[in-house]
């Protein structure tokens, strides 16, 4: 008789979300700004520094490199990077596109930011 209890295989074990939502919305706009650049090897890097009027803010880049230890999030194709340091005030946000009578713009939806100023792109954690 075997005791040893068994994991059960990853075909088993079901989906988990990723940690960061990157929307089909935003992929789709991500896919047409790379298209416009002339460069399919193109990812969209989202990022956290320090600044803004409460303490971070969000910073958006175009990036050929994939770091080692960079999380890559694929949606249609299209890749999200993010930095580990970035990514522990990131973990359960949604990264969108919006478009709008005030405009179209990428839009990070965190649940870690404890107050966020009125230019939406800062935030403090």
């Amino acid at each position: 008789m075997d005791t040893h209890a068994s994991a059960p295989s990853p075909a088993d074990a079901a989906p988990s979300a990723p940690l960061v939502d990157f929307t089909a919305a935003a992929a789709a706009k991500v896919r047409e700004l790379i298209r416009e650049e002339g460069n399919p090897a193109l990812n969209l890097r989202v990022y956290i520094q320090g600044g803004g009027c409460s303490g971070f803010q969000y910073g958006f880049e175009f990036d050929e490199q994939r770091n080692e230890d960079d999380m890559a999030i694929v949606t249609d194709e299209v890749t999200l990077l993010v930095d580990p340091l970035s990514l522990q005030y990131l973990v359960g946000a949604q990264v969108d596109y919006t478009e709008s009578l005030h405009g179209a713009q990428f839009v990070i939806r965190n649940p870690n930011a404890k107050t966020t100023c009125g230019c939406g792109s800062s935030f403090s954690a």
